[in-house]
């Protein structure tokens, strides 16, 4: 197996865990894009290396960038930051958690309600 095949596989099994995670291919092609609520927190895509995630603001995400833990996201908003392949897990599963966290902050009452805790 390819080491974009094992990171592909460890970035599905973190985010699988998350409650109402839920992974879809919107685009076809060979999309991992990772939804809570129906919205995007992050997405592995067909052929840029490694996972984008959401930040909470664009400075954030300039300020990963900047301190070369990421780099900008294709296809994103600035707002978003790409984790090449071969990032830490520990680093990994910190900005999929926090993406996951953000997103689901800002689904409705309801929506947020239907969900299992996540602490």
């Amino acid at each position: 197996m390819t080491s974009d095949a094992k990171s592909r596989e460890l970035i599905n099994a973190i985010c699988q865990d998350f409650p109402g995670a839920e992974l879809s291919d919107p685009w076809g092609g060979g999309h991992d894009a990772w939804k809570v609520g129906g919205k995007m927190f992050a997405c592995i895509g067909s052929v840029t290396p490694g996972v984008s995630v959401k930040t909470d603001s664009i400075e954030t995400a300039q300020m990963l960038i900047d301190t070369d833990v990421g780099v900008k996201a294709p296809y994103f908003h600035r707002s978003w930051v790409n984790l090449p392949w071969g990032t830490a897990e520990d680093e990994l599963r910190y900005r999929l958690e926090n993406a996951y966290r953000i997103v689901r902050k800002g689904l409705t009452k309801k929506m947020q309600s239907q969900l299992d805790p996540f602490d």
